[in-house]
């Protein structure tokens, strides 16, 4: 991925989103002056990706109190900025995870002088930024080894550059493995109906010169049968204290089929995806977007006129079909609820 692109920044006093509806046929970057901006392109998903929309939140939140004159009712401003914030999309938890943060940094320094009240909330938002892409360099570095020369790897919506603060998890791990000089193959699902696989995995990957192949959503069980994929990684929306995983719909028939076929399949997310008020999977929310959405492409219609349809933007899958989890701390394998408290450490 090219360095000049990178899916959000604050520049300018303002928070510049790439448009990713837009790949891979224009770069084009909204400028959001105003929280309800911010807001708006979570929603509709000018960005996307879990660590992505945390970033966004923590800028959006910084944006709002950064537009403020005064702090006649502070408080209640900020709450109504939050939960602005919070009602874009349910699943995604680094979004939830970034507004815990803000809201940290502004009770503890609510009381300060607006303009540094302002300036600390920027630098968290700025910092959660700095760090995502640190830790998801970590993880590149801890998943590497787990790619082996020449095989071909099988990777699930984007969980790249652009889903993250500009290096990736998933494809975080196939971009530090050939960085390291490994050689092998990728291919992409295409990843209906937005798809994130076909627009930006392969737009990302094609970019650094590592090689990949676009196959249809469908057509992965076959290919797994007949020994042509070797290793599943994708990334994750939200993981639960028992390592159940919600990502991107069509992960759940992808590990089924992997562990069908004894392939591996490996999930990479930062530990802040990780949800320990959640015993389970069970819990996680599932957003359910517009059904229109499944009924087009771009902008043709691709069904018949009044035809329902459903869209389930995530699904879960259940721990058993999970090799391991790459985060920034190492690779943490079953059994997942009592592991994933010694990875954490003190901190959980």
């Amino acid at each position: 991925m090219p360095r000049q692109v990178s899916p959000i920044r604050w520049e300018n006093g303002e928070v510049s989103i790439l448009d990713q509806r837009l790949l891979p046929w224009r770069v084009h970057y909204i400028k959001c002056k105003n929280y309800r901006q911010v807001a708006n392109a979570i929603r509709y998903m000018a960005i996307r990706g879990a660590p992505a929309i945390g970033i966004a939140a923590a800028m959006g939140i910084a944006l709002g109190i950064a537009k403020l004159r005064s702090t006649k009712g502070l408080e209640e401003r900020f709450n109504k900025i939050c939960q602005a914030i919070i009602d874009t999309r349910p699943t995604a938890q680094n979004l939830f995870w970034a507004v815990s943060r803000m809201r940290q940094v502004f009770y503890a320094h609510k009381n300060r002088p607006l303009p540094e009240l302002k300036g600390l909330l920027i630098k968290e938002a700025k910092d959660i930024l700095d760090e995502d892409i640190t830790t998801n360099k970590e993880i590149g570095k801890n998943g590497k080894a787990l790619i082996k020369p020449n095989m071909t790897v099988l990777t699930h919506c984007n969980a790249g550059a652009l889903a993250t603060g500009g290096y990736g998890t998933a494809l975080g791990i196939i971009r530090a493995a050939w960085e390291a000089g490994v050689r092998f193959r990728v291919m992409a699902s295409e990843t209906r109906p937005y798809l994130q696989g076909a627009r930006l995995t392969c737009w990302e990957l094609s970019q650094e010169g590592i090689p990949v192949t676009l196959i249809t959503d469908s057509t992965a069980g076959y290919l797994m049968s007949r020994g042509r994929i070797d290793l599943v990684i994708v990334g994750a929306d939200r993981i639960a204290a028992n390592g159940d995983t919600a990502n991107k719909i069509g992960t759940y028939s992808l590990a089924v089929l992997a562990k069908e076929s004894s392939i591996p399949f490996y999930v990479a997310a930062p530990f802040s995806t990780i949800d320990l008020g959640l015993p389970s999977g069970k819990y996680i929310p599932i957003e359910e977007r517009s059904g229109k959405e499944v009924l087009y492409i771009g902008k043709r219609s691709i069904a018949p006129e009044g035809i329902n349809a459903l869209y389930l933007a995530f699904d879960i899958t259940p721990h058993r079909y999970i090799t391991g989890i790459v985060t920034e701390k190492g690779i943490i394998r079953a059994p997942y609820k009592e592991n994933i408290k010694v990875f954490g450490g003190s901190k959980w």
